[in-house]
């Protein structure tokens, strides 16, 4: 029998073993146990006396041969085969502290083998499978899985979305399931097509996320929507995005505006942040706002974290026509970093790490304790020095940096990435140990691709346009600020949302700026655009990514480490050998053929 224990509640479960192997104590001494799991490994001290560690889901134990007989039983089994063990719980002469059974150990009487692993080696070591090379462990994830550390932020992330989905239930959501085979539609990313054998010639789509069918549910009269949703795009991967699929907390509100979101997510996330998160600080109600294009003049990110308590003073007006090329019709960007003491070869480290990330150049110079202008450009910099002190309020010993580029955001940019290489390195300017959420709000409408040249949606197509038909019809589309928001933590963007266009005619509009007549419209969304034409409420919503939470709580540096069953970094599943080849029979049921590109030779 093995009892599960929550809440004062005591769940029976009858198994093939009486208790687990983090589950023995001192108070069981004497008795009669069945524990099951993987032979880790076993230290042989003679021929009839040796040390098993025994490892399941919970923990170890040891178990303790003192026979010929059980020796010669185990020596003919490789470690990480099952096994199970009966025997008798007693006292450890040798007791371990550092183990929550290190009190005891079980004699055993009787061992079983369960499942045989049949190979005398594996890839890896499993208590060190994260020193292995990456795709070895891929390949043999399961195995890696087996590594306590490994399994633990499995462990947590199910803890974590657990907590969320509770949170939400009390918040007065309902869970809602979505399809996942549907029709393709312009969302930013490339969608995953899945041929049709009904239809030939025709195709469904992976969701790249649930966006018109939770919209559609609003109009159908449900008020709060939420869902642990997997979503599909065809993108390349990146630290912090795993290719192919990934799982957000998708959520809809009927009849309610940016402020009702904001409330929501204030009042959920902290709490799980602290709960679960390395650190146990996180923002309080309200979350700082800031609109997108000050927080590029002030943070160089659309993503800034706030940690970080220095901003970027533009100094174009003081630095322009020194003399020094760079700066000559730039905007030119400067962050001050009070305390910073890194010595030449720092300093030039971490502006190489700028022009990596960049492609631009960083400059810098300090105020030494005689109020003098020292280092780096100091030389193109002494005919203004009163100035410069002036602007950026320097002190002794103040270290800048610098950004200058011809293109504005270029600057802003380049200048982002040195506030937070240099910021980090001061710990007087750097709150590690907490999480800082904060809102990016009053993003553009519209943009310039930088491919096509053309006029195209900056975020989501189906946002609120500020200012509705009056401002698509009177502004300048570039000007038109759209209610869309992002939420960010530490530097990292969890989410973006928006408070939706459910009015069809000023979608149509909105649509018509980009290229799109209110027929293609139709064409491309026609659910939700004849949904909207029967009353459809003002709504918004938001969809923080799980994969990526999980990852900031628990300080993570791959999103791969909080996934199950990942691809590696060329959106290959190693383990199961994906993607694979099809039978001709196969292909031919879905009236697909492949041709092989020709060489141009």
């Amino acid at each position: 029998m093995l009892c599960c224990r929550k809440k004062g509640m005591v769940i029976v479960m009858t198994q093939s073993r009486t208790h687990n192997c983090n589950e023995l104590r001192i108070t069981d001494v004497g008795k009669s146990v069945t524990l099951v799991g993987w032979y880790e490994n076993m230290r042989r001290v003679s021929k009839n006396l040796g040390f098993i560690v025994l490892r399941d889901f919970y923990g170890t134990t040891q178990v303790v041969v003192e026979t010929e007989e059980i020796m010669a039983q185990i020596d003919e089994v490789n470690c990480e085969s099952t096994i199970s063990v009966t025997g008798i719980v007693r006292e450890r002469s040798s007791k371990n502290p550092n183990l929550a059974t290190g009190e005891i150990e079980v004699v055993p009487e009787k061992i079983e083998i369960l499942g045989k692993c049949i190979y005398n080696e594996l890839p890896f070591e499993i208590n060190r499978s994260r020193e292995a090379d990456e795709n070895t462990r891929l390949k043999y994830r399961y195995l890696d899985l087996r590594n306590p550390e490994v399994k633990s932020k499995i462990v947590l992330r199910s803890k974590i979305v657990a907590e969320l989905r509770q949170s939400m239930n009390e918040h007065g959501f309902m869970e809602i399931m979505t399809p996942i085979l549907t029709a393709s539609s312009p969302e930013g990313a490339r969608d995953y097509i899945v041929p049709s054998r009904n239809y030939p010639g025709k195709f469904y789509a992976l969701p790249q996320a649930p966006q018109q069918f939770k919209q559609l549910l609003m109009t159908s009269g449900f008020d709060r929507y939420f869902q642990i949703a997997p979503c599909f795009r065809d993108e390349d991967a990146r630290a912090d995005r795993s290719p192919g699929e990934f799982y957000q907390l998708d959520m809809e509100m009927a009849f309610a505006s940016q402020e009702d979101v904001f409330a929501v997510l204030e009042d959920v996330l902290p709490p799980v942040f602290e709960k679960f998160g390395l650190y146990k600080r996180a923002s309080k109600a309200p979350f700082t706002r800031i609109a997108y294009l000050d927080s590029l003049e002030r943070f160089g990110s659309d993503k800034p974290d706030l940690r970080i308590k220095v901003e970027i003073t533009d100094t174009t007006d003081i630095f322009a026509n020194n003399g020094f090329g760079p700066f000559e019709d730039a905007v030119v960007k400067a962050i001050v970093f009070p305390g910073y003491t890194g010595t030449r070869k720092e300093i030039d480290a971490v502006c190489a790490e700028v022009e990596v990330q960049t492609a631009n150049k960083a400059f810098w110079f300090k105020l030494d304790e005689n109020g003098e202008i020292v280092g780096g450009i100091a030389k193109f910099l002494q005919e203004k020095k009163a100035e410069i002190i002036e602007k950026l309020g320097l002190k002794p010993g103040d270290f800048v940096a610098v950004a200058a580029n011809k293109k504005k955001l270029d600057a802003q940019k380049t200048a982002g990435v040195i506030r937070k290489l240099f910021g980090v390195k001061v710990p007087a300017l750097f709150d590690k140990e907490c999480y800082e959420f904060c809102w990016i709000v009053d993003f553009p409408m519209y943009e310039i691709g930088e491919e096509s040249g053309e006029l195209e949606f900056c975020h989501n197509p189906f946002s609120m346009p500020q200012g509705g038909m009056d401002a698509l019809k009177n502004q300048n589309p570039l000007e038109i600020l759209a209610y869309q928001y992002d939420l960010v933590c530490n530097g990292v963007e969890l989410s973006s949302g928006a408070v939706r266009n459910h009015n069809p005619e000023i979608m149509v509009k909105a649509f018509e700026l980009v290229g799109l007549g209110e027929e293609e419209v139709k064409a491309k969304f026609p659910a939700m655009y004849n949904a909207f034409c029967y009353g459809a409420p003002p709504h918004a919503g938001i969809a923080p990514g799980v994969d990526r939470m999980v990852m900031l709580l628990m300080g993570c540096d791959t999103i791969r480490d909080v996934i199950a069953f990942p691809m590696n970094s060329k959106a290959q599943d190693l383990m199961c050998g994906a993607p694979g080849n099809v039978t001709e029979k196969q292909l031919k049921e879905v009236h697909i053929k492949i041709v092989e590109e020709k060489s141009e030779n």
